[in-house]
């Protein structure tokens, strides 16, 4: 298997601002929508530049953990709410999977907000038939189902983590220099933290295997990656407040991480000049 993290042209940026790309399918998820740590307005330019056939929201779109904290809800977050809505009324077929952080939408499974159905989980297909688990995947986190009160303790830690992000990121803009995760490359080099990674991913890929299934796709470790454990493709779509990541399959049927940490379009208060970086792994059968 082969990681490139190269940039990337023609099959992720549009030749023009007016031709977003298409795709069979795209995957997000932790977007944390009511948190500052969410990067909405990356966000909203990845879904203006990207069109697909079904969008996948993997959970953890909300953040009702910190919203019952206190309110923070800004324009741009009701932009990201206005456009998913409007993307499924012009016939993208966006299917919503609550995470541990929007639970309190898993009470409407089976129904829809708007033309956004609701669902515990579901099966994608891809162009060359395998079928792939689309979860959150909090169910398999070994710390929410069975120590819920130290989740809440860790959220808060990594909520502090996301403001140092945020300071150290301006810092960085002001130098000149591009978007970079303090509190990803932290918490990828604490071994425990690892661990657990490592746990999460196999506990998925089991699943998948014993379901008689090919591959999973989920989120809510916010680590973006699509590898092979034991022959069962595991994908995880990343984030939008660390790694600012999307899961695509293309026209083509390849599977591929796409990092928008460049603004490509020109909005209201940004104008920067158009850049993505697309980490691509191949995943053929």
């Amino acid at each position: 298997m082969r990681r490139d993290d190269s940039h990337f042209d023609p099959g992720g940026v549009p030749a023009s601002l007016n031709a977003p790309v298409r795709h069979r399918a795209i995957w997000i998820s932790d977007l944390h929508l009511g948190t500052p740590g969410c990067k909405a307005e990356y966000l909203l330019d990845f879904l203006r530049c990207n069109e697909s056939d079904v969008l996948y929201l993997v959970g953890d779109i909300v953040d009702g953990w910190q919203l019952r904290k206190g309110w923070y809800w800004n324009r741009l977050h009701n932009d990201v709410v206005q456009k998913l809505l409007r993307k499924a009324r012009k016939g993208t077929r966006v299917i919503f999977i609550p995470g541990n952080h929007d639970e309190f939408a898993r009470q409407f499974i089976g129904l829809a907000f708007g033309d956004i159905a609701v669902h515990d989980e579901t099966i994608h297909r891809l162009a060359d038939g395998r079928r792939l688990l689309v979860t959150h995947g909090d169910r398999f986190d070994a710390v929410i189902q069975r120590a819920r009160w130290l989740a809440f303790v860790g959220d808060s830690l990594y909520t502090f983590a996301l403001r140092l992000n945020h300071w150290f990121n301006r810092l960085r803009s002001r130098l000149g220099l591009g978007y970079w995760s303090l509190s990803q490359y932290l918490k990828h080099r604490v071994k425990n933290a690892v661990a657990f990674i490592g746990d999460y991913e196999r506990a998925l890929a089991t699943e998948a295997r014993r379901r008689g299934l090919d591959g999973v796709v989920c989120g809510h470790i916010h680590k973006a990656e699509i590898r092979d454990i034991d022959g069962v493709l595991y994908c995880n779509d990343g984030d939008w407040v660390e790694s600012l990541s999307a899961l695509v399959e293309t026209q083509q049927g390849e599977l591929r991480l796409v990092f928008w940490d460049r603004l490509t379009r020109h909005d209201a208060q940004r104008d920067e000049h158009e850049h993505e970086r697309v980490g691509q792994v191949n995943a053929s059968p």
